[in-house]
C-alpha cells in the first residue's frame, strides 16, 4: 500500500494515494473470458448508443420530444459505460488493479451524476409516453421544445446536485488503510467502509439522497407505465394492443431491472448476503442497462429503422459516386 507520510491537512486529510480494485480477482481462470465478454459489451454499447445519437441529430423526422429524450439517454449511456468499463477492461487485461485516489473519486463522482440523471431521465421518458398515449390531443401543446429542454436539463442537473453534495464530503474523510476495494469500480458503499473517519452522518446523508433522488422517479415511472398499459388494454384492435403492450412491457422490464438493482444496493440494509451480491447487482445497472437500452427503446422502433436505412443508402450512394470517380 502506497501512502503519504502522515496526514496532510489541506489535501483531503488522506494518507492513501491509491486504491486497489479487487474486481473479479477471485476468479483467475475467468479473467480472459470476462475481458472478451466485457469488451464485446462495451463495443456494442458504444456503437448502439452513438448510432442513436447520430440518427436523432441527422434525421429531421426524429426531431420530436420522444427521440430528443432517447438521444439524451443514449448520450448518457455512452458516458456511463465509458466511466466504468475501460478501467475494468484494463485491469482484466493487464492485471493492474490499482487506481489513484483522484481517479477513484473522479469515477465515483461521474458515476453518481450519471446514475441519478438516468433515474430522472427514465422518469421523464415515461411521462412523455404517458402524455402521448393517454393524453394524445394535448400532447403537442404540452411538450413544447422549451419544456422538453427544461426536463432534460433538470435530469442532468439533478445528478450534478446529488453527487456534488455527497462525494466531496466523502473525499474529505481520512483514509489510512486498508486500500482494497472489493468491487470492479469505486462504489460508494464499499469506499466509505475504508474511511478511518466517523462516517455515520455520511451514511445517513447518502441514504436520504438515494431515497430522494431514486424512489420518487421510480414510483412516478412505474405509475406512468401502469397507466399506459391500462390505456393500451382498452384499444379495440387486437394487433395494435399487442404491439403497444409489447413495447411498453419491454420498457417496463428494463426500468424495473435498473431501479431494482439500484434499490438492492443503496436502500436495503447492508447484510452479508446482499453485500456479497453487490457486484452482481452493479453489473445490471452499470453494464447491462446501457447495453439493452438502445435495443429496447430505439433500434426496434420503426422510425429509427427507417432513419438508419436512409443513412445507409445515403452513405452507400456517396461511396459509389466516389468509387465511380
Amino acid at each position: 500500500m502506497h501512502s503519504l507520510p502522515g496526514t496532510q491537512e489541506g489535501r483531503n486529510q488522506t494518507s492513501i494515494v491509491e486504491f486497489f480494485l479487487l474486481g473479479f480477482g477471485n476468479l483467475p481462470t475467468l479473467q480472459v473470458p470476462l475481458f472478451l465478454l466485457f469488451l464485446v459489451v462495451y463495443l456494442v454499447t458504444m456503437a448502439g448508443n452513438l448510432l442513436i445519437v447520430l440518427l436523432v441529430v441527422a434525421d429531421r423526422h426524429l426531431h420530436t420530444p420522444m427521440y430528443f429524450f432517447l438521444g439524451n439517454l443514449s448520450c448518457l449511456e455512452t458516458c456511463y459505460s465509458s466511466t466504468i468499463l475501460p478501467r475494468l477492461l484494463a485491469s482484466l487485461l493487464t492485471g493492474d488493479r490499482t487506481i489513484s485516489w483522484k481517479g477513484c473519486f473522479l469515477q465515483l463522482y461521474c458515476f453518481g451524476v450519471l446514475a441519478c440523471a438516468e433515474c430522472n431521465l427514465l422518469m421523464v421518458m415515461s411521462f412523455d409516453r404517458y402524455l402521448a398515449i393517454c393524453k394524445p390531443f394535448h400532447y403537442v401543446s404540452l411538450t413544447s421544445g422549451r419544456f422538453c429542454l427544461q426536463l432534460a436539463a433538470g435530469s442532468w442537473m439533478s445528478g450534478l446536485v446529488a453527487a456534488s453534495i455527497i462525494i466531496p464530503r466523502l473525499s474529505m474523510s481520512t483514509f489510512c488503510g486498508p486500500n482494497g476495494i472489493d468491487h470492479f469500480m469505486c462504489e460508494f458503499n464499499v469506499v466509505i467502509k475504508l474511511s478511518c473517519s466517523d462516517t455515520h452522518s455520511l451514511v445517513i446523508m447518502a441514504f436520504l439522497l438515494s431515497s430522494l433522488f431514486m424512489l420518487p422517479p421510480f414510483l412516478l415511472t412505474m405509475t406512468s407505465y401502469v397507466t399506459i398499459i391500462t390505456t393500451i388494454l382498452r384499444i379495440p384492435s387486437t394487433s395494435g394492443r399487442q404491439k403497444a403492450f409489447s413495447t411498453c412491457s419491454s420498457h417496463l422490464l428494463v426500468v424495473a431491472i435498473y431501479y431494482g438493482s439500484l434499490v438492492m444496493v443503496y436502500l436495503l440494509p447492508d447484510t452479508s448476503t446482499l453485500g456479497g451480491m453487490s457486484k452482481v447487482f452493479s453489473v445490471f445497472y452499470t453494464i447491462f442497462t446501457p447495453l439493452v437500452n438502445p435495443l429496447i427503446y430505439s433500434l426496434r422502433n420503426k422510425d429509427v429503422q427507417e432513419a438508419l436505412s436512409k443513412l445507409v443508402r445515403k452513405l452507400g450512394c456517396r461511396e459509389f459516386k466516389n468509387f465511380a470517380r
